[in-house]
């Protein structure tokens, strides 16, 4: 009974954590590209790390605002000492000066004085030639910016999701084809062992087939050797590991994906790329940087005041006093104003010249996701009529084989051209499928809802 409790809260921890769907079957587990995503969304360090700068940001806009507040300090002191000045201050401030205390003794030589220091004081700037306010709208625009950049982070991990759960299921083909030609092989070897024994093949024939089937199991393992890390490379872009006794993927599909025109997607992508938009921020964002340092030259007008009691113990007997004023600041010199407005102008004209650049490479990334998708669906078409023709083909010679109408040469360069078909047939369709996603991430409309990620 306590087996039981233990595999059932098991099996609840797993489906909660990975959000995979039971099967009602085999009563195994099947984990999908929508939830590899919503895994990878949550767990996926980049996807962290594109949140905290999301969420610095955010805070920098907050710290931004907080100089339109005063600023108010408390502190409390104690001293102690014989100093001259001090003490004679001290005094002052305490309301404890008498006649006496002009004595030139006392004011030379005071005997120690302590001073228990209790003071607030704050300052407030009033005007700063908008300084506080372009510091603001700046702040708000990298705000923006990290915004742009964590929907862009997480449309690429979208696809390195898609790309390497692709990876696994194609891998796993791989390895189911690679078991299908070793039985084959198997076959093989058993119908030549028969042949040489009935005295209707020579014994190069068996070694011919069993050399064949040598090579079919290297490749066996070879193929099961790339499902291990194609599973190793998914569960490092999801940010955490994979239950090892649960069906993982799903099997590899020959689907259809929408048709794209070149022009619109073009047009999307320079409308729609998080990447591209956060650039144009950017440079938005240093032309308030230039306006800021301009700004910088103007006058600032603040106001001050502090109140502070000073005792001779922590609590009474002495006494209060406070000041207040004003202040006009206008920097006479300002050389470090000068090169800070060349600095900004500088990193304006960098931020321009990158955006050119960006929207060129966007261009470039959507015409090479284009031509890719686009090869992939040809070379698709062309795939499954050689699957059909070799196969055809395969099924010819080998009847002539059991006839003895042709040599174990030809049956075996038959079969290595039905396996090579099988094999261009299966990478088409990976290819077609992640050359989709890319095309999407490209244009900057590939998301959990994405048609390649919810089929």
């Amino acid at each position: 009974m306590r087996n039981l409790i233990r595999k059932s809260n098991r099996l609840l921890v797993l489906s909660g954590l990975f959000l995979l769907a039971a099967s009602s079957v085999a009563q195994t587990q099947r984990l999908t590209v929508s939830q590899a995503v919503a895994i990878a969304l949550e767990k996926s360090p980049s996807h962290k790390i594109a949140l905290a700068e999301q969420i610095a940001a955010g805070a920098g806009v907050k710290e931004a605002k907080t100089a339109y507040l005063p600023h108010v300090a408390f502190s409390e002191s104690a001293m102690a000492g014989n100093d001259p000045v001090f003490a004679f201050g001290t005094r002052l401030r305490q309301g404890r000066f008498t006649a006496n205390d002009f004595a030139l003794t006392s004011l030379n030589y005071p005997d120690t004085i302590g001073d228990f220091n209790t003071k607030v004081g704050g300052q407030w700037t009033l005007f700063d030639s908008f300084s506080t306010k372009l510091q603001v709208d700046r702040a708000g625009l990298m705000k923006k910016s990290a915004d742009l950049q964590l929907a862009r982070s997480d449309q690429e991990l979208v696809y390195r999701v898609v790309g390497s759960y692709y990876d696994l299921m194609f891998a796993a083909k791989q390895a189911e084809l690679a078991e299908q030609t070793v039985k084959t092989a198997e076959a093989l070897v058993s119908s030549s062992r028969a042949r040489v024994e009935s005295g209707m093949a020579v014994d190069s024939d068996l070694l011919s087939a069993q050399v064949n089937l040598a090579s079919r199991q290297q490749e066996l393992i070879r193929a099961r050797s790339a499902v291990s890390l194609a599973r190793t490379q998914l569960e490092t872009v999801l940010g955490t590991p994979l239950p090892p006794d649960v069906q993982l993927v799903e099997a590899l599909k020959d689907k259809s994906w929408p048709d794209v025109v070149l022009t619109e997607a073009e047009q999307q992508a320079q409308k729609e790329r998080a990447d591209l938009q956060q650039v144009s921020t950017q440079v938005t964002a240093q032309e308030t940087g230039v306006k800021l340092a301009k700004a910088a030259f103007g006058p600032q007008v603040n106001v001050f005041g502090s109140w502070q009691r000073d005792n001779v113990s922590l609590f009474a007997n002495g006494n209060s006093n406070w000041v207040a004023g004003a202040e006009l600041k206008i920097d006479l010199f300002p050389s470090d104003k000068l090169a800070r407005l060349q600095r900004e102008r500088a990193m304006l004209t960098r931020a321009e010249a990158y955006k050119q650049s960006a929207q060129d490479n966007v261009r470039l990334d959507v015409r090479r996701a284009y031509y890719q998708y686009d090869a992939a669906r040809q070379m698709l078409e062309v795939a499954r009529s050689s699957v059909t023709q070799s196969e055809e083909s395969l099924r010819i010679v080998k009847n002539r084989y059991d006839s003895g109408l042709t040599t174990i040469t030809d049956m075996l360069q038959a079969e290595d051209a039905e396996r090579s078909s099988r094999n261009n047939y299966w990478q088409s369709v990976y290819q077609y499928a992640v050359s989709f996603a890319a095309l999407q991430l490209a244009t900057g409309d590939l998301n959990s809802q994405s048609p390649v990620v919810q089929q």
